[in-house]
């Protein structure tokens, strides 16, 4: 039985709040392209967490409501944004320099695949002609903490291997693993699940994971982590 079957985990809203609430005050995060853009639009209350664009945005907001876009004012991944008070805009290469820097607090990526060392593969599909290099081989290596944010399966096939047989964006580089069914952390012991989502079992968890897994997993959860307002 597939996870869609067993309605368990969670959606990529609940997945992006989940990653929401490790991003500490203060911190400069920039969010990749898909799932993780989600983050900016459940920043947790009271917390200040300045969201940068490679494209040459510090401050995003939350999407627009419906009807208020301004396609001048877009993400990394061309989708609109809002933009908050204090928030700037600057050069492509003032972005770049931000990342290589080290001035980023974490990164927040999506993958194709992840190896049990932290190896990630995010920027081309083998039966793909092209990839799509993007930002996150500078922010691979610049930022002080990369976070993936993405599906535990690709359409049933497991994305957390042991070794990547996708071209590498970085190796060694993934400090954490958020998907719809686990938070995990990359270690020099290997892959240690440290929380699993609604109605998972480690068990299932590593049914649908193509490397070992260690379990120090609960799955007791704030609720109120998880409350989304309609």
């Amino acid at each position: 039985m597939v996870k869609d079957e067993l309605k368990v985990g969670w959606s990529k809203l609940e997945l992006a709040t989940r990653v929401a609430q490790d991003l500490e005050d203060g911190w400069f995060v920039n969010l990749g392209i898909g799932i993780p853009t989600l983050v900016a639009d459940v920043i947790p209350e009271g917390r200040e967490i300045i969201l940068h664009s490679e494209n040459g945005l510090l401050g995003l907001g939350p999407k627009p409501e419906p009807g208020k876009e301004d396609m001048d004012l877009v993400n990394a991944g061309k989708e609109p944004i809002t933009l908050l008070p204090g928030g700037s805009f600057f050069s492509q290469s003032d972005s770049f320099a931000m990342i290589r820097g080290g001035h980023l607090d974490a990164a927040v990526l999506g993958a194709f695949q992840v190896s049990m060392y932290g190896d990630l593969a995010s920027w081309k599909l083998p039966n793909k002609p092209l990839g799509r290099v993007g930002g996150a081989m500078d922010l691979t290596v610049g930022a002080k903490r990369v976070f993936l944010c993405m599906q535990h399966t690709s359409k049933g096939v497991p994305k957390i291997v042991e070794e990547c047989t996708y071209p590498l964006t970085a190796p060694r580089c993934v400090d954490r693993i958020y998907t719809d069914l686990a938070v995990i952390d990359v270690t020099d012991d290997g892959l240690v699940v440290q929380e699993l989502a609604p109605g998972v079992t480690f068990e299932y968890l590593q049914e649908n994971t193509a490397a070992p897994l260690k379990n120090h997993a609960t799955n007791d959860l704030d609720a109120e982590i998880l409350k989304i307002n309609d």
